[in-house]
């Protein structure tokens, strides 16, 4: 299977959509120099949630995004029109550089879309489903990384802890608010709400307050735990130590918050 689940009793699910590398080699072997290299990959956040909170559900996708991106709109629908992104099936990396030596087929990406993006999706809303049968609402935390500078995407410098709510929509916002506060007041860490990254296309299509499903992505900046943003993408746990503190104490507050 392409997805990993790890089954928790809380309110609180973790989605993992761009952690994993693996491709086959067929796939991989169509991939130039630049797409070989996954630099666009959300090296070891995995690792950096890992055993945090007791309880909680996890859904991780193995696949790498560049045969399928688990945090795109199906459709195809840009989730920044008029801005700088990479698709469903990305042709380009976050540079703007072509990944392809043999891009893949009109049919063959919607192949690969049914083969890793759609098991994903379907592991997720079986999750959704069954935590919000047993407590009556449900919280998704779509965990993610990002290089800190890509020109081709934003100016400057990107703050370390990028929190997305589709600008209120998505989830309650006492919710929303205390995570924010909770980040602002931890000393050595930048923090913005919905400014370049609102919440990718899962956070959007699940996030139903009213229905009692609750969303959020956080967006990290991959300075705050890696040695450098670089190959070999080395996790560095003095750098993360901090971080992970916050961390918990945000999944913390989420297991713990109930709807008004």
């Amino acid at each position: 299977m392409p997805v990993d689940v790890t089954l928790g009793d809380s309110p609180l699910i973790l989605a993992i959509p761009h952690a994993g590398t693996d491709l086959v080699d067929s796939l991989r072997n169509r991939l130039n120099g630049s797409g070989q290299a996954l630099k666009d990959t959300d090296w070891h956040v995995d690792r950096l949630y890992r055993d945090l909170v007791a309880d909680t559900t996890t859904v991780r996708a193995r696949v790498h995004r560049y045969a399928s991106d688990a945090n795109r709109d199906p459709s195809g629908a840009s989730l920044y029109p008029g801005q700088n992104t990479t698709g469903l099936i990305p042709m380009t990396d976050f540079d703007g550089k072509e990944i392809w030596n043999l891009p893949p087929t009109t049919r063959e990406q919607s192949t690969w879309c049914a083969a890793f993006h759609t098991p994903y999706h379907a592991a997720l809303a079986a999750q959704i489903a069954r935590v919000r049968a047993q407590h009556g609402f449900a919280i998704l935390y779509d965990c993610h990384s990002i290089r800190s500078e890509i020109p081709h995407l934003f100016d400057g410098t990107l703050p370390d802890l990028n929190i997305g709510t589709f600008m209120g929509a998505s989830c309650d916002p006492q919710l929303a608010d205390h995570v924010a506060t909770l980040c602002r007041n931890t000393p050595g860490y930048s923090t913005v709400v919905n400014g370049r990254f609102k919440g990718g296309w899962t956070t959007r299509h699940y996030g139903r307050p009213a229905t009692g499903v609750h969303a959020l992505q956080m967006e990290l900046a991959q300075s705050t735990y890696l040695t450098e943003e670089a190959e070999p993408w080395l996790y560095n746990p003095d750098k993360a130590a901090p971080l992970r503190a916050l961390l918990r104490d945000i999944l913390t507050y989420l297991q713990s918050w109930r709807p008004a």
